[in-house]
């Protein structure tokens, strides 16, 4: 039986670990063929371990254990010119881009927004929003000249329609992606390609699960409730995220755009 994605090619920000790796190895499963990047070192602003050159090895050995054909580079998603060439070079293997995933992110703390330093605040913009502008802005074209319509799934957070303390740069760049989908969502509808955000509450990933984002959420005050979830669970798996996008990136979404998708077990209810 075909994969609901069997005949698309994906392009995955962020794909090294978590979520990233989760949404390229489900959308394998289903059929698709991988086009993916991730940083692979570490920013400055950032305060905890992020992806490593192997990590994305891992996540190439996944989607080819599947059966499935993946181009990976390193690229920094703030580079327009590096992630440009990771998506010619994709199209160019392929023949076709149908589906985007605009994972890529970071996240760091502040005890209030008026203590951020200018470098937390430009490198959070940066990544968390003018990075997702600019993988879509890589991607469009080439799904717009081969006319077979697609998806773009650009991810926000809880954040993006929530205030929270100790990471207003976070939540700011979330909401702006908002607004980005949404105007996104209008522009390219003549094309049939549909735009949506997904957001996710916290996440069993490795940039929620570290010693610094423990010690952020220990110090929170027992009301602010930064991922204090409805249901009874902690965090929610990055598969669970992939089955959200899995859902919006096929036919059965097919009619679905502008939307923002909660995977929040019931943070937002709370």
């Amino acid at each position: 039986m075909a994969g609901r994605l069997e005949g698309k090619v994906v392009l995955v920000s962020g794909a090294a670990r978590g979520q990233g790796r989760s949404h390229a190895v489900r959308l394998a499963q289903e059929g698709a063929d991988i086009i993916a990047f991730d940083v692979c070192r570490q920013l400055d602003s950032v305060p905890y371990p992020m992806a490593v050159p192997e990590d994305l090895e891992e996540t190439v050995k996944l989607v080819e254990d599947l059966d499935r054909r993946i181009v990976a580079r390193e690229a920094d998603v703030r580079d327009a010119g590096a992630v440009q060439a990771v998506v010619d070079e994709g199209v160019r293997e392929f023949g076709r881009l149908d589906v985007v995933c605009a994972n890529a992110g970071i996240v760091s703390f502040a005890e209030n927004a008026w203590s951020l330093s200018d470098a937390q605040w430009d490198e959070m913009l940066a990544v968390n929003l003018t990075g997702v502008w600019k993988t879509v802005r890589a991607a469009v074209p080439a799904m717009i000249d081969a006319g077979n319509g697609g998806c773009i799934v650009l991810t926000s957070s809880t954040a993006g329609v929530k205030g929270m303390a100790g990471i207003g740069h976070y939540v700011s760049a979330k909401h702006g992606v908002v607004g980005l989908m949404r105007t996104l969502a209008v522009e390219l509808a003549p094309h049939s390609i549909r735009v949506n955000t997904v957001h996710p509450t916290g996440v069993n990933t490795p940039m929620v699960v570290n010693d610094h984002t423990a010690q952020f959420l220990s110090a929170e005050p027992a009301d602010q409730g930064n991922m204090d979830n409805l249901l009874p669970v902690e965090m929610v798996e990055a598969v669970d995220i992939s089955h959200a996008i899995l859902w919006l990136a096929s036919d059965e979404a097919r009619y679905v755009t502008g939307v923002s998708l909660p995977v929040d077990a019931g943070m937002l209810q709370k």
